[in-house]
């Protein structure tokens, strides 16, 4: 990057999501890198059988996407990278990622807590975790299988990466509309009763 006028390095550009051919994701992000491109590919661990054996693989988070700041501007260079597929946007225009869902999932990858994909999905209590290594984020309230997990989005990918945490250490920030309207019912049904 060259100097501003000023002097000093301008901001950073904002994250865009990559859509990059299956199992390319890691060829992918070793080019951007050998091209000085700042690029995330967060992952997790997962047990795959074979008839033999079972081993621990490292796999993307979003299978056939990852994560780069870049200038929209100047974007052939990306679009030339062998295994990518377009930039993610609407209407064939690329659209940045909200910095708060990048910074969150960043966070998560780093704190070593096992986490896993999830399907997309907006139902549930909006939460903020207050502490631990995760605190200050902000993701959905669910329940699996009898234990909490705190859902963190990517809204333009439409994914989700689900990590299990103790339901005591988070605060309700926004109830769901489900949560409400089922609320509502009951109250209703309390009424009429």
């Amino acid at each position: 990057m060259k100097p501003t006028e000023t002097g000093t390095l301008p901001t950073s550009f904002p994250w865009y999501a990559l859509q990059v051919r299956s199992r390319f994701e890691p060829c992918v992000a070793d080019y951007l890198a050998g091209k000085g491109y700042e690029w995330f590919l967060p992952t997790y661990t997962s047990r795959k059988q074979w008839s033999d054996r079972i081993k621990e693989v490292e796999s993307p988070l979003f299978p056939g996407y990852l994560f780069c700041r870049l200038d929209i501007q100047n974007r052939l260079p990306i679009l030339k990278t062998p295994g990518v597929i377009q930039i993610v946007g609407c209407n064939k225009q690329p659209v940045a990622l909200d910095e708060s869902e990048i910074t969150a999932i960043q966070a998560l990858v780093a704190s070593g807590i096992p986490n896993q994909p999830w399907p997309f999905g907006e139902i549930g209590d909006q939460v903020q975790i207050e502490s631990g290594p995760l605190r200050g984020l902000h993701g959905i309230l669910v329940e699996s299988r009898g234990n909490q997990r705190l859902v963190l989005s990517v809204t333009l990918l439409q994914r989700s990466v689900a990590v299990e945490i103790d339901a005591a250490v988070v605060a309700v920030m926004r109830r769901s509309r489900v949560s409400s309207s089922r609320q509502s019912e009951s109250r209703a049904s309390l009424v009429t009763a």
